[in-house]
């Protein structure tokens, strides 16, 4: 049985990618790497057909310094063992048409089965890789997005508590300065009140001390009384004796009597004056003793008032300073507490935002997988159909092909190129395939098992 064979492309079986090929290499199922790797490929910009008409391949791919025979499969070589080549513009074994037809289409069809066999098990394993990605990112965005509306719920919470607590905190600052001006206030009646109070008793003093001079006074006076009734016995006794005496002295002599003005009872006049000084005395005593009585008893009243509202005020005192001093207790606890609750504030934040930033970073790797992930795929679904165009292709050339094979009514001759007498065509020139061989069918290649190609 002969074949022949065609020009495709490399296909790599690798299950993650499919690159894209890269050059053309003639072979079929039973070639070996080293020969076809080392003196057949050839490098191209752009993936060629399975067919390319000869007049467009190139000579370093047909020709036979490039070509080792390890590279031809048996269906290839002819039976009396002498390479049949063409030229520049022709194929090597065109004589292969000389085999049985049918053997021709069921090589062919085993071909084209494990072909499509291939393309079944690709798309398989690209199914299955697509399940697993799907997979993958399911798991890592269950993974990677967890709900954190509890600790929102306890940060509100947490935030509630601060604002209720600043807000206490404003009420009993507010509290506390009313309670300083109530303080101030107080203070300064009691500090007026005991202006008052070292005034009135200046005052009292200095009434203690008139009292002091006017009993003094009146001492005195009644001293004086006593001494000028002392006088008045002594001047009245004298007068007395003087009165007697000159009676005695005028008893023997005449009586004289002179009409002459009545003498002034000085006894009398003294006597009036002194009831009137003493009543001018006591008087003043008696004014001055009720001006001080009332004057006593006005600052009586008054001290007894300022005493009462002392106390009062001291009452107060002594409350105000209990409310603030259980007020500066809790303002420190509450200060404490406002402490205590921003430090835990902070805290909560640098965990939560060292959290939030591992989980962007977490984000961050999930997005550029993805886009790694959606990269290969999109690649990979290009090479697909890319293979599917490949394919389509090849399919349409089997299907033309096996049309030729049916109308052809007779066998191919020989080729006249094939003989060892044929001089090789000069590489860099391309005839018309007509020249070498009226028509030419080309096989698709597919990869040989474990990798070679």
């Amino acid at each position: 049985m002969t074949s022949t064979c065609c020009v495709t492309n490399s296909l790599q079986t690798s299950v993650k990618s499919y690159p894209r090929p890269s050059s053309v290499c003639l072979g079929s199922v039973s070639c070996r790497p080293e020969p076809c790797l080392g003196y057949v490929c050839q490098p191209v910009a752009r993936l060629p057909s399975a067919c390319v008409p000869t007049t467009f391949r190139p000579a370093s791919c047909v020709s036979k310094t490039f070509l080792s025979s390890s590279c031809w499969p048996s269906s290839c070589r002819p039976a009396s063992g002498i390479l049949s080549f063409m030229g520049p513009s022709g194929w090597y074994g065109e004589g292969a048409f000389s085999g049985s037809e049918k053997e021709t289409m069921q090589f062919l069809n085993e071909r084209l089965a494990s072909y499509l066999e291939k393309v079944r098990q690709l798309e398989q394993e690209n199914a299955e890789l697509e399940g697993k990605i799907q997979e993958a990112s399911q798991t890592q965005v269950l993974t990677t997005c967890p709900d954190y509306q509890s600790y929102f719920r306890t940060i509100e919470e947490l935030q509630q508590k601060v604002l209720c607590t600043k807000a206490e905190n404003a009420r009993m600052v507010v509290h506390i300065d009313n309670a300083k001006l109530a303080a101030d206030d107080f203070r300064t009646k009691y500090e007026a009140e005991l202006a008052m109070r070292q005034l009135v008793e200046a005052d009292i003093s200095g009434l203690r001390r008139i009292l002091d001079d006017l009993t003094l006074c009146k001492a005195d006076l009644e001293a004086q009384v006593e001494s000028l009734k002392e006088e008045l016995l002594c001047l009245k006794k004298n007068h007395e004796q003087e009165v007697s005496a000159l009676r005695c002295q005028l008893g023997d002599r005449l009586n004289i009597e002179v009409d002459a003005a009545p003498p002034v009872d000085l006894t009398r006049v003294l006597e009036e004056m002194r009831c009137q000084y003493e009543a001018m005395v006591e008087t003043n005593r008696r004014d001055v003793e009720d001006w001080f009585n009332m004057q006593m008893e006005e600052l009586n009243q008054q001290v007894a008032t300022s005493s009462e509202q002392l106390q009062s005020y001291q009452s107060d005192i002594i409350d105000l300073r209990r409310t603030v001093n259980t007020l500066e207790i809790e303002l420190q606890a509450q200060h404490s507490l406002r402490d205590s609750l921003e430090n835990t504030l902070a805290e909560t934040e640098g965990r939560y935002s060292s959290q939030l930033a591992q989980v962007q970073c977490m984000v961050t790797n999930v997005e550029a997988q993805l886009a790694e992930i959606r990269c290969d795929l999109e690649r990979q679904n290009q090479e697909y159909q890319m293979l599917l165009d490949v394919r389509a292709r090849l399919e349409g050339e089997i299907n033309t092909y096996r049309g030729l094979l049916e109308s052809e009514d007779c066998k191919l001759p020989e080729n006249p190129c094939t003989t060892s007498s044929c001089p090789p065509c000069a590489p860099s020139t391309c005839v018309p395939q007509t020249i070498c061989v009226p028509r030419t069918i080309c096989v698709p290649c597919v990869p040989c098992p474990q990798g070679r190609y």
